[in-house]
C-alpha cells in the first residue's frame, strides 16, 4: 500500500491522507461492484487495503461532492454508483484530472501485483471504469 500511495501523491499532488483515502473509495468502489474474484485477490494482495476501505467508508462528501454522491445514489446501478464515487473523490478535493491519474496509478499497481489479465477483467465488469484506465 505504501509503494501505491507514494505514487500517487507524485503523480496528483496531494498528501498521504487524501491519497489514502482516495484509494479507500476506489477499492471499497470495487469491492462493492465485483466482490469475488480479481478485486477479491487485488485486496487480499494489497496489505492495509481493509484499512483504507474502512476509514473511506467514515468521510462524507460535502459540497458538489456530496450532491454527486447523493444523486448517484438517487440513479442506481452502475451510473450511479460511479457518480458517487466521483462524488466521494471530489468530496475529498479531487478534481477530474487528478481522478484519472489515480485510476491509472491504482490500475498500473494492480497489474503488478495480479497482473493485466486480471485488471482487464476487472474493466470488462466494470466498463464505467474504461476511460479512466
Amino acid at each position: 500500500m505504501e509503494a501505491l500511495i507514494k505514487r500517487i501523491c507524485e503523480s496528483i499532488g496531494v498528501d498521504e491522507t487524501v491519497a489514502r483515502a482516495a484509494v479507500g473509495h476506489v477499492l471499497a468502489f470495487l469491492q462493492r461492484e465485483l466482490p469475488n474474484g480479481p478485486v477479491a485477490d487485488l485486496i487480499a494482495k494489497l496489505p492495509g487495503s481493509q484499512e483504507a476501505i474502512a476509514a473511506a467508508a467514515s468521510t462524507h462528501a460535502e459540497g458538489l461532492g456530496g450532491a454527486l454522491e447523493g444523486l448517484g445514489g438517487l440513479i442506481g446501478g452502475a451510473a450511479g454508483d460511479i457518480m458517487s464515487l466521483v462524488g466521494h473523490l471530489g468530496g475529498i478535493g479531487l478534481g477530474m484530472g487528478q481522478m484519472q491519474k489515480l485510476a491509472h496509478e491504482i490500475f498500473a499497481h494492480a497489474e503488478e501485483l495480479v497482473g493485466k489479465e486480471n485488471v482487464d477483467k476487472i474493466i470488462e465488469a466494470i466498463p464505467a471504469l474504461a476511460p479512466f484506465r
